[in-house]
């Protein structure tokens, strides 16, 4: 089932996700949904927020279908170790036509549970960093534009409110 992106301006986006503490087949049904709503939305990451669900699960896959052995589940992540800086154009499926230069880590070490419950620990460089930290802002209820300067975060919610009157958002 391909669910709808939910879009700036909804409380689930700006709030922190509940741990996930069932492992269930109800769990990997969601996560396979996950996959299928991001692909169709052209993404590399994807958060349950986005889609309305406020727990604490990403799915990430920076190769867009090329690798399926780089597709990764991330349930209760947490951010273990970051390194180095990286600059980038960034964007997010629920700020759709929005880009805009952020610096995150080069480097990022997560631990987190798969989708048995499992725990492992995942190092990811440059696109994988910034995805495994994007997607764990998610769930901690922060956006990108919360590290990009207020001026340009004020210019972006100007523009949105004008697409939200307009009906276009």
């Amino acid at each position: 089932m391909i669910y709808p992106i939910v879009k700036f301006g909804s409380p689930v986006l700006e709030t922190p996700g509940e741990a996930v503490a069932v492992f269930d087949s109800e769990l990997k049904k969601l996560v396979e949904d996950m996959f299928e709503s991001m692909y169709a939305a052209r993404g590399v990451g994807l958060a349950a927020p986005q889609i309305g669900i406020g727990r604490r699960l990403a799915v990430i896959d920076v190769t867009f279908k090329e690798d399926p052995d780089a597709k990764l589940v991330l349930v209760n992540p947490e951010i273990l170790h970051t390194e180095g800086k990286n600059r980038q154009n960034e964007g997010c499926l629920s700020i759709p036509d929005f880009r805009e230069p952020v610096t995150r880590a080069r480097q990022v070490t997560v631990k987190a549970q798969d989708v048995n419950g499992k725990w492992f620990e995942k190092t990811g460089e440059d696109l994988l960093a910034r995805a495994l930290l994007h997607e764990t802002d998610h769930l901690n209820g922060k956006l990108y534009i919360s590290h990009i300067s207020a001026l340009k975060r004020d210019l972006m919610k100007r523009k949105i409110r004008k697409l939200v009157k307009a009906g276009e958002w």
